[in-house]
């Protein structure tokens, strides 16, 4: 009996051991080096050591994107109120041959970004882009169809934690879920 006591405490200290916040993933960030809003380079190797939130916009996007970024500007907003604005903020083009560093400079600057946190990439190919969103963060890709510019991409924003793991998504378009990353940032800060 004491044995099994034993097993079953250790069993409960050992699960309290990993992350702070139920994950629902474990995908490594494929490695980076892309060009900033500010015609600066921003990489992995940057971000390493904290905490930070990814998600994958364009410009000219007429559906998800206006949503997805104006709930990212409200993510902005909430971390900083709460003293966690050195979380950092990553938007990822899918649309790099429109997106230029001057158009995504323009267009955070339509959502009152914060360039000193929240960071809106270009400077790659659309199958580089492509193959991070796959690989990285497991969601689909495809080219705008004949006789439209409008890409298809997942609407989801992706918690990365300091050693360059996808540990978590949510859903980027919902409002509510920009509580749910303010509750798990305060939880992995603890």
């Amino acid at each position: 009996m004491k044995r099994l006591l034993f097993i079953l405490a250790l069993s409960l200290f050992l699960a309290g051991c990993g992350e702070a916040i139920e994950t629902n993933m474990s995908q490594d960030m494929l490695d980076f080096e892309f060009t900033t809003q500010d015609n600066e380079t921003l990489s992995l190797k940057d971000l390493e050591g904290k905490y930070w939130i990814a998600d994958m916009i364009f410009t000219n996007c007429t559906t998800v994107c206006l949503p997805m970024t104006a709930n990212m500007k409200i993510l902005q907003d909430r971390l900083a109120e709460e003293g966690y604005d050195d979380i950092e903020l990553v938007s990822f083009s899918v649309d790099p041959d429109y997106d230029t560093p001057e158009v995504l400079r323009e267009y955070g600057e339509g959502y009152d970004a914060d360039f000193s946190n929240w960071t809106f990439l270009t400077g790659y190919d659309f199958e580089t882009i492509k193959e991070i969103s796959i690989k990285s963060f497991k969601s689909l890709l495809a080219e705008a169809p004949e006789g439209t510019d409008q890409v298809t991409h997942g609407t989801r924003f992706f918690l990365i934690n300091p050693e360059g793991e996808v540990i978590k998504f949510y859903d980027g378009v919902q409002s509510e879920s920009m509580e749910s990353i303010i509750n798990d940032i305060k939880k992995l800060n603890e």
